[in-house]
């Protein structure tokens, strides 16, 4: 096997990485971004950000990362890949895939630049003209949410995610006082909310029949249940929520056993997404062999990258499972710009998740992707279309927040 030296001296061309350097900046939450330079002076930049835990990432790639980069030929995507997956030894988990997820983005971004084409075309081109995407209608209880939803159709969406406040509890996920800009980190410390899962299951049906009954069967509607039921009571809100056609419940139940949406499975069938925490393809093999989900949602910049969600996308698409890519505001315009490239050539593609960015942070990353109609557009520019004005950032610091953790009322810890 060749030196770090040998492999210097072997690319001299301008593919060469020559500087490699994080970015942290806070234009309203954090993100994380790595920067990669080559000799021929083509840039190329990747999302490094996972919610509540951003410097973990970015010292991974500073002190660990790029000084491996220096030197490599930015072209050889997959023997980077594959020397940042397996010569660390200490594989998986979403400090590590979110670094190599950010390198493995600013490097197809490099190679798109350098071959001047969107990033779409370098994949095998378009398999749609549009991405779907659903927006998030939320509210303090049920006449806020459904007010939202008519607001989301005013904008054109054609798919709207629902979440509404439980009656009897202070807080409830997917809630927020800006309900556009949804961002639920706080405090340096977590907010501890309170959670109760029976006053819920007895709630969100009434919430999806009212919301029904205001936009009729056209609409599709989305749910989120964050991973905090069982799967026996998964199984009762999905069976519940079969009037209302669903086009997906998410995050049912924890999926670390997958083996438990057999169950979820074997008794409804409103359609079943999952993946957004997931970091490779072991997370979701089982649930895809089996046919147990009809969502994946791993994305960009938690799954390792392009290169790795590739991999995923190709064994669902075996079995008729399609992507529906997280797509919060936890992940920064880069990621968002490079999903949308993947959406545009995946074949098995479903929906994209789309909450939108502060003006402040679509600033610090301009990017050609615009909304229509319901549907997002990648652009033509040469690469994934989004740029990091360093200058910009820079007068936004990183804030100390960390995501809100959840009890029950006997105070047990449950799943936020």
């Amino acid at each position: 096997m060749p030196s770090q030296g040998d492999i210097s001296e072997g690319h001299a061309g301008e593919r060469t990485i020559t500087g490699a350097r994080v970015v942290v900046c806070s234009p309203g939450r954090n993100f994380v971004t790595l920067v990669i330079e080559t000799r021929g002076g083509v840039t190329g930049i990747g999302d490094a950000t996972l919610n509540g835990r951003e410097l973990a990432v970015a010292s991974y790639l500073e002190d660990h990362v790029c000084p491996n980069l220096i030197g490599r030929d930015a072209g050889r995507i997959e023997d980077i890949w594959q020397f940042l997956y397996r010569g660390a030894y200490w594989r998986r988990g979403p400090v590590t895939m979110s670094a190599i997820a950010a390198v493995d983005t600013a490097l197809w971004d490099i190679k798109a630049k350098m071959a001047d084409m969107p990033l779409y075309q370098l994949l095998g081109g378009r398999s749609r003209d549009g991405v779907l995407v659903y927006g998030h209608a939320n509210g303090s209880d049920i006449p806020a949410t459904l007010e939202e939803l008519a607001r989301y159709r005013e904008m054109g969406y054609e798919a709207v995610r629902l979440q509404a406040g439980v009656p009897g509890l202070d807080t409830a996920y997917g809630v927020s006082k800006d309900s556009m800009f949804y961002e639920p980190a706080g405090d340096a410390l977590p907010e501890e909310q309170i959670w109760d899962t029976r006053a819920y299951l007895r709630f969100v049906p009434e919430l999806f029949e009212k919301a029904r009954e205001a936009v009729g069967p056209e609409v599709a509607l989305l749910h989120d249940g964050h991973h905090r039921m069982t799967p026996q009571e998964a199984a009762k809100l999905g069976r519940a929520l079969e009037p209302y056609d669903l086009f997906w419940l998410e995050d049912a139940t924890p999926a670390e056993n997958q083996e438990a949406f057999r169950l979820i499975r074997s008794h409804t069938t409103t359609p079943l997404a999952v993946g957004e925490i997931f970091n490779t393809i072991h997370d979701c093999r089982t649930l895809i062999e089996e046919q147990l989900i009809d969502y994946i949602r791993a994305t960009v910049v938690h799954a390792g990258g392009i290169t790795h969600l590739r991999r995923i996308a190709d064994l669902a698409g075996l079995y008729q499972v399609r992507t529906g890519s997280h797509g919060a505001t936890d992940l920064s315009p880069v990621c968002m710009g490079a999903a949308l490239h993947f959406d545009s050539w995946v074949p098995n593609f479903g929906i994209q998740e789309y909450m939108r960015h502060t003006e402040a942070t679509d600033e610090v990353f301009p990017h050609d992707y615009r909304f229509e109609k319901g549907y997002l557009y990648c652009g033509e520019t040469p690469g994934h279309g989004v740029t990091l004005d360093e200058s910009l950032a820079a007068k936004y610091p990183y804030e100390p927040k960390q995501l809100p953790v959840a009890r029950l009322k006997d105070g047990t810890l449950w799943n936020w």
